[in-house]
């Protein structure tokens, strides 16, 4: 899979967008991580491994501790690969917009 689809399937998650939520404001233990959520720890590293294939965080482990960091630059890659798309979607939009604005004059005559 490519960068972008990692990213893409990283971020489909509502518990890996919570984690990238709660590590946006500063590193975290991973042990404080998993009490965020109420599931099993083999869960929540399984999420991590997905963010982390993802470029999305990076692991330094400092003693006993691992403490994640949140990287956000793939995600970077996931903006402009949707404004690619803002073209297409604004004509289109217009289009829809113009399509009711006729409507509604043919109805006022």
């Amino acid at each position: 899979m490519d960068q972008l689809g990692n990213v893409l399937v990283a971020i489909s998650h509502q518990t890996r967008r919570e984690i990238i939520g709660y590590l946006v404001h500063a590193p975290a233990r991973f042990s404080d991580i998993a009490q965020l959520f109420n599931t099993a720890v083999n869960a929540v590293t399984k999420h991590l491994k997905l963010l982390e294939r993802a470029g999305l965080i990076t692991r330094q482990k400092k003693g006993r501790e691992v403490y994640i960091s949140f990287q956000g630059d793939p995600l970077r890659e996931v903006a402009n690969w949707i404004n690619e798309y803002e073209t297409y979607w604004n004509g289109h939009l217009d289009q829809f917009q113009n399509f009711f604005v006729e409507k509604k004059k043919k109805e006022d005559r």
